[in-house]
């Protein structure tokens, strides 16, 4: 029965089905809603920053449509063709500050940054040399000193000099009477009325006239215009006051609009924060892209805006979650009163006080027979009851004594299965390990038959190849060495020779001449505590394969150098006296997973040219057939690790010889 006032339980059932459209449903709707009306919102911020960047190329179009306008009705004037050269420079200036120019003047053929001797008009960009050409003073103007701000485009420059113009031309008579041309144009560096302009244009709350009558936290945005992805001339001002005149463009929005010449759409970090922007590429008279025009509004004030709107929702949705939930409990209350009391009073009879009844319950009719159709059941089960404990004693006691003989007969058979199972991989093995070894020995011995063949054939020539067939002789040798551990895993007893009563500490003394090399080239140190003087039963031969085995092993896993010690004492195991032999290492250890397969055959962690994966299975066969046991326990850690216990041990148990002193 679920617990009282669990949600498993009828009542709570029937609160889920009451609460669930207000509580989840209610939710999840509102949830649904808010992500598309948030999608469309972003939808039309992007549409929105499009349209004002569009605004913004229109009134530049607009403005190189009159410059070029204006620069073409000076040079068709009748004041111009009627203005003596001496007068010629002062009607210059004056058309050039009614026209509101930065410039202009008259020129022959040769026109500054290759302009077309045609009537053109556009942009164009003039290195500080012919800037002060065409205006002194004018390069000055144009220096934009460079401001490294955060995901910036990298440069090693310290400034802008360059200027990107409004520039238009158009043929005239000079006054020497040849053909000229006549150069006017506006400098976009640094040029705050051209920029606020188009900000007043696309954004009005930037406008002070406007400024009161419209909300500018949402609808203040920025202009910029970039020479390069330099900003030239911006209404963005971080600190509030100074323009955000230096800073660059990313180097991800360059590569797209001056590099690819695609247009940037999308949310980008712009100087100090994040602004839903849009950037597009600017091209010169001659087609080159030199520029990009950009519009953009904070993404911060809709970002607070819809937070605004979601603490809303959500207060509304606890206000009236906080006047509903309370009212249906209430109303719920009057029908799970006979429900709580019954389920008290199976409660108490799962307790074990078998004579709780409910008695009269109030409410609705069908409750009340319910509650009496459960007081009749809780007698007839009161009764049966009885009757069944004294049935359930007498089936405990023999299921108990059959469960511990199927317990007992169970551990025995998976025993056995488990030995059954090793027994026939085992065999398995050798059988398949000792085919191969005999069907590698065949072609084996032809081929060192043949080398012998060719040696006897090419003579004294021979020794030109001398090299050649030592490196033959010695991977046929490598060969044999694989194929005498496939044969030795496979059939161990044909390998042995020599007495099976064998002194382990005269054997431990007669291992250093095998090992010294071995332990001096890697820096290992061997230490020796010999403690028993028994005799075991296995071929000396044999226990020194083992342990030089072992001690290989060690020495390779520890690099660096270290410290094996090899202890020698008395000892018994299932009851047989013997010799335990413990082989210890201070390396870095084993993971469990690669200790559980150290003695799998064939499985090794040194790499095709390591190894065979067969020494250590055939030390377990070597000390196993003489009826002793191998084992092995490992704590891995860092080779800089002094705590102790770490490294890897071997334990090796084998009985002690008939002959052997006790």
């Amino acid at each position: 029965m679920a617990r009282r006032g669990g949600w498993t339980s009828v009542r709570g059932r029937l609160l889920i089905i009451a609460l669930l459209p207000m509580l989840v449903l209610t939710p999840i709707l509102l949830g649904i809603t808010m992500q598309r009306w948030l999608n469309r919102t972003d939808q039309i911020l992007a549409a929105r920053v499009t349209s004002d960047l569009t605004v913004g190329r229109q009134y530049l179009d607009h403005l190189t449509a009159n410059t070029a306008r204006d620069v073409a009705a000076i040079a068709r004037s009748a004041a111009y063709r009627d203005a003596s050269p001496a007068k010629m420079p002062a009607f210059l200036e004056e058309a050039r500050m009614n026209a509101g120019l930065d410039f202009l003047m008259l020129t022959g053929t040769n026109l500054p940054g290759g302009i077309s001797s045609q009537p053109q008009g556009g942009l164009a960009v003039f290195t500080p040399t012919e800037l002060e050409q065409l205006s002194p003073g004018l390069a000055a103007r144009a220096r934009v000193p460079l401001i490294t701000t955060e995901g910036s485009n990298p440069t090693d420059a310290t400034s802008e000099d360059r200027g990107l113009v409004v520039l238009a031309t158009d043929q005239v008579i000079l006054p020497k009477g040849v053909n000229g041309r006549l150069i006017g144009g506006i400098l976009l560096n640094r040029n705050e009325d051209f920029i606020d302009r188009i900000s007043a244009l696309v954004y009005p709350a930037s406008d002070p006239a406007l400024s009161g009558q419209i909300g500018a936290e949402l609808d203040l945005g920025v202009i910029t215009l970039f020479l390069g992805d330099t900003r030239i001339s911006t209404t963005l001002r971080p600190t509030g006051t100074e323009r955000a005149i230096g800073t660059r463009a990313s180097a991800a929005v360059s590569a797209q609009v001056l590099g690819v010449g695609q247009s940037w759409h999308d949310t980008a970090f712009v100087v100090n924060g994040w602004y839903i922007s849009a950037y597009e590429a600017l091209t010169d008279v001659k087609g080159n892209r030199v520029g990009m025009l950009y519009a953009g509004i904070p993404k911060a004030p809709y970002t607070k805006a819809r937070q605004v709107t979601l603490v809303m929702i959500g207060a509304a949705f606890l206000l009236v979650g906080g006047l509903f939930v309370p009212l249906a409990l209430s109303w719920a209350r009057g029908i799970f009163r006979p429900l709580a009391a019954m389920r008290d009073t199976i409660a108490l009879v799962e307790a074990g006080d078998m004579g709780a009844r409910t008695g009269p319950v109030p409410g609705a009719a069908e409750i009340a027979m319910v509650s009496t159709h459960l007081d009749a059941l809780l007698a007839l089960l009161s009764a049966r009851e009885q009757e069944l404990r004294g049935l359930n004693a007498d089936l405990n006691a023999r299921v108990e004594e059959r469960t511990k003989d199927l317990t007992r007969a169970n551990q025995a058979l998976q025993a056995t299965s488990r030995q059954l199972i090793l027994a026939e991989k085992l065999a398995t093995i050798g059988e398949v390990t000792a085919g191969v070894a005999h069907e590698i020995n065949n072609p084996l011995a032809v081929i060192s038959g043949n080398l012998e063949v060719i040696r006897m054939v090419l003579a004294e020539r021979a020794s030109d190849i001398t090299p050649e067939l030592r490196l033959i002789d010695e991977q046929i040798r490598r060969i044999n060495g694989l194929v005498s551990q496939l044969l030795q895993f496979a059939r161990p007893e044909e390998f042995t020779d020599g007495p099976l009563s064998t002194d382990p500490a005269a054997a431990i003394q007669g291992l250093k001449p095998l090992i010294r090399h071995l332990l001096a080239r890697s820096g290992v140190v061997l230490v020796e505590e010999i403690h028993s003087t028994r005799l075991i039963r296995m071929n000396p031969h044999e226990l020194q394969q083992v342990l030089i085995n072992l001690v290989s092993n060690a020495v390779q896993a520890m690099p660096q150098g270290g410290q094996i010690t090899l202890r020698l004492e008395d000892g018994a195991e299932n009851g047989r006296d013997g010799v335990v032999i413990v082989l210890s290492d201070n390396g870095p250890g084993m993971d469990p997973a690669i200790l559980a397969r150290a003695f799998d055959p064939f499985f090794t962690t040194r790499g095709r040219e390591g190894g065979t994966g067969l020494g250590l299975p055939i030390c377990l066969n070597l000390v196993t057939r003489q009826g002793g046991s191998l084992t092995a326990d490992s704590t891995p850690g860092s080779p800089t690790d002094s705590l102790p216990g770490r490294g890897t041990r071997f334990r090796i148990f084998l009985p002690m010889a008939d002959d052997s002193p006790d």
